[in-house]
């Protein structure tokens, strides 16, 4: 997981105050928006360069890696939903402590933290994918010209 925006080792999920954590999961949102267009870039990428494959070992590649974008996308919206209703849990939990079982929110944060650390590192691995078969695609396939455009 990214150093920045994720936790501190040792028990700052048990320890830190709420708005902290409310600080956080926005954060958490907007890289998770982020990661969402990223996605949506990777795709229209690999659908520019779909059309002028010819072999079909380059159209298996890329139908998988396609495939393992689209499962990210649906991911990422899965995440953003959650971060949604745990930002909703932490501000009724701010206004009103005494009500919520604030160890099973801690619980609840500490399981969505790992998820989305998860997230980015399928995002950045398949990112990594797609640069590589784009790369390798224009150099097979002879699509140098496609990259003036």
């Amino acid at each position: 997981m990214e150093n920045y925006r994720t936790r501190p080792k040792g028990d700052y999920i048990q320890q830190t105050d709420w708005n902290e954590l409310y600080v956080l999961t926005k954060h958490w949102k907007s890289d998770l928006t982020f990661y969402q267009q990223d996605l949506k870039f990777l795709l229209k990428l690999l659908d520019k360069y779909f059309i002028w494959i010819t072999t079909k070992e380059n159209l298996d590649a890329v139908k998988k890696i396609g495939e393992g974008i689209l499962k990210d996308k649906k991911m990422g919206d899965q995440l953003l939903n959650r971060v949604d209703g745990h930002l909703t849990h932490i501000a009724q939990t701010i206004e009103d402590p005494f009500k919520h079982d604030t160890r099973l929110f801690r619980e609840e944060h500490q399981e969505l933290e790992d998820d989305i650390a998860k997230f980015y590192k399928t995002v950045r691995s398949n990112r990594k994918q797609v640069f590589a078969i784009t790369e390798h695609i224009v150099d097979v396939e002879n699509l140098e010209h496609l990259l003036e455009e």
